[in-house]
């Protein structure tokens, strides 16, 4: 061949027409006796050998090219080294690469307390849990086994009737107040299980038989042997609280989820939060500390949610929308004794 190709490009095969007998040859051929040690070539065509030059430029041997890729990746291989060590700088401790982050870090950086720390000062080496010097409140006497604090009838007494204001709450001067544990009745046992202990209660937890006399036509409470059972009647349901429930369920969604918590006004013994449970309403049952002995302590010890209260002239300790529905049955409450 003409020219000589390595192995692994592949061979180009140039087709080759005669000429006649009247085309000069070009190049003219060499007059090997006047010029001893030329060889005789024969040479392509000035067409040929231009598309070969120009293969030649193209192709992979050609040094210039392979020369100015190699350089082009050599100069992007350090163009991205260089943005890399650039923002591992920035974002390391000692780069604030612009005004905002250093207005940022000047603004966070604890210089106004520089002695603000978080470090342990105290220690319990020193402390002997021994000799701690520990207050112990001693049980109170035992007359004082029926006393709630701020709620002494005596003194609700001395208060005007007026917006039930002798129903609220009313604590002693500072010089007046017990510093005493309320000892628990005598006989006092572990109340009963839920749901068992909606219906049952130990008479020994609330020694009180006159909420079994006042109210046994209106079926509130009965006394058998050593238990109160609660049948869940009430002044407004004879018929159980479960019934009164079935019929506000008629007119009131209780079974949507649209009800989940229920204020109780002048619960009695709280049958009516008690069997809402059921439905999945919570119920928070309030009632004042009148006359008859310890509603809200009969409520509490059934398991359900129970305070002392009234509605007079101190608001309730709720937040507003705090339930979804508020009843009152029966609650002896002047809604309108103030005009409004």
């Amino acid at each position: 061949p003409l020219f000589p190709t390595p192995a692994s490009s592949p061979l180009i095969l140039y087709p080759f027409r005669c000429p006649r007998s009247d085309e000069p040859i070009w190049p003219p051929p060499v007059d090997t006796a006047a010029s001893p040690g030329v060889l005789e070539a024969t040479t392509l065509p000035p067409a040929e050998t231009t598309r070969r030059a120009r293969f030649m430029r193209g192709s992979r041997m050609n040094p210039d090219r392979r020369t100015r890729s190699i350089m082009s990746v050599v100069i992007v291989m350090g163009l991205c080294c260089f943005f890399y060590i650039l923002g591992a700088w920035q974002k390391s401790g000692t780069g604030r690469g612009d005004s905002i982050a250093l207005r940022v870090t000047k603004e966070t950086d604890c210089t106004i307390l520089p002695n603000l720390h978080f470090e342990t000062h105290h220690s319990m080496g020193g402390v002997n849990p021994l000799i701690m010097n520990n207050k112990v409140f001693k049980p109170c006497h035992i007359r004082y086994r029926d006393y709630t604090p701020c709620q002494d009838q005596n003194r609700a007494m001395t208060f005007p009737r007026e917006n039930m204001t002798y129903r609220e709450r009313h604590c002693p001067a500072e010089n007046e107040k017990l510093h005493c544990l309320i000892p628990a009745p005598k006989g006092y046992v572990t109340p009963f299980a839920w749901p068992k202990s909606r219906e049952y209660v130990p008479y020994a937890n609330a020694p009180y038989k006159s909420l079994t006399v006042e109210k046994a036509v209106q079926n509130w409470i009965q006394h058998q042997g050593d238990v109160f059972h609660f049948p869940g009647g009430g002044t407004m349901f004879p018929n159980g609280a479960s019934s009164y429930i079935d019929e506000l369920a008629s007119v009131i969604p209780l079974a949507d989820g649209t009800i989940r918590t229920a204020l109780d006004t002048g619960c009695g013994v709280a049958s009516w939060g008690a069997y809402l449970m059921d439905r999945n309403i919570l119920t928070m049952s309030f009632a004042p500390r009148d006359s008859h002995e310890a509603q809200v302590q009969f409520a509490l010890e059934r398991g359900v949610p129970a305070v002392i209260g009234v509605l007079g002239t101190m608001k309730l300790p709720y937040p507003s929308r705090s339930f979804d529905m508020a009843h009152c049955s029966r609650c002896l409450i002047p809604w309108k004794s103030n005009g409004e």
